[in-house]
């Protein structure tokens, strides 16, 4: 069984570490914050200029001014703080951000990233993806394994517009944890139901399968 996005979160969520700073892209990295153990002290930062995001907010307490980089809504914990975007993306450029959680339209298995143009298509702009793929020592992708088409986003090179090179560390589908490694993409888990079969189909780059691969542990 493939997981949702939220699941995906969810198994994102056990790398945060104790004492992290976490930036957080735009899409299924944003419900990271939701799922992050409460006996762990995490830092979430949004590139718009804030420093303590909390989970979103419950319908009907959400306020309008206080929203993350994709224009949502967010609840902040005490201590939290806003500043301007210079000043944000100080600490990005400054690697004062020890883990970055972002989306991808495709990752190679070198470890490069296309996550922000489709040629013929208009985008607002690269936002901060640039920056945060220069600048992290550590990078863990959210992305669907398939496009809508049933083709694989997991490239031995990337068709689109890169992002970075050679910056990914981790990748989490809905099908598999995956690890960037020199020969390509190591498979550390697989989803629930899912067979290593099901993840060889759906995965056109390099993929190193080492003995027994235990199924993710979401909850």
């Amino acid at each position: 069984m493939a997981l949702d996005k939220i699941a995906i979160a969810k198994r994102i969520a056990k790398e945060v570490k104790d004492g992290y700073f976490v930036n957080l892209g735009i899409g299924i990295p944003t419900l990271v914050a939701n799922y992050v153990r409460n006996d762990i002290n995490v830092d979430f930062q949004s590139e718009n200029g804030v420093l303590g995001m909390g989970p979103f907010p419950f319908e009907g307490e959400e306020d309008a001014d206080i929203i993350n980089a994709g224009k949502q809504t967010i609840t902040t914990l005490p201590g939290a703080s806003f500043f301007d975007s210079a000043t944000s993306f100080g600490m990005i450029r400054g690697q004062h951000v020890d883990l970055t959680i972002l989306g991808a339209m495709e990752v190679a298995e070198n470890g490069d990233i296309a996550n922000w143009k489709i040629p013929g298509k208009m985008v607002k702009g690269m936002g901060g993806a640039m920056d945060l793929v220069a600048s992290a020592e550590n990078i863990i992708v959210a992305m669907m394994h398939v496009n809508k088409a049933g083709e694989s986003k997991l490239l031995k090179r990337c068709t689109l517009p890169l992002t970075g090179v050679g910056c990914v560390k981790k990748i989490v589908t809905e099908l598999a944890v995956l690890e960037i490694v020199p020969e390509g993409f190591k498979l550390l888990e697989r989803a629930p139901g899912v067979t290593v079969d099901d993840i060889i189909k759906a995965t056109e780059g390099n993929l190193i399968i080492e003995g027994e691969i235990p199924e993710m542990v979401i909850e």
